[in-house]
C-alpha cells in the first residue's frame, strides 16, 4: 500500500512530452465506494511572484499509466487536463 505522503515525494511527468506537471497536493476520493478518483496538483504561474495563487491541476484516476519508484506518468487523454482556480 501507498500512502499520501509518499505519492506526494513523487514527481507528475506528462508522457507525452516528458513535461513536469508537479507534486501532488491532495487527493479526491469517492465518499461512497472509497475510491481514488483523482489526483491534485498545485501549478503555480511562473511569471507570479511568492504570493500569487496556485492554480490546481485535476487529473483522473484513470489517466494514470504507472506509478513508479520516483515518478508518476499520466498521459492526456480526452482533451487537456482540467486547471482550475
Amino acid at each position: 500500500m501507498v500512502t499520501l505522503t509518499e505519492l506526494q515525494l513523487k514527481e507528475v511527468i506528462l508522457m507525452e512530452d516528458g513535461r513536469r506537471l508537479g507534486n501532488i497536493a491532495d487527493l479526491e476520493i469517492n465518499p461512497n465506494t472509497g475510491k481514488i478518483e483523482a489526483i491534485i496538483l498545485f501549478v503555480k504561474d511562473k511569471k507570479g511572484n511568492f504570493f500569487s495563487k496556485s492554480d490546481e491541476l485535476i487529473i483522473a484516476w484513470n489517466q494514470i499509466v504507472r506509478i513508479g519508484s520516483d515518478v508518476i506518468l499520466v498521459r492526456e487523454s480526452n482533451g487537456p487536463l482540467l486547471l482550475t482556480q
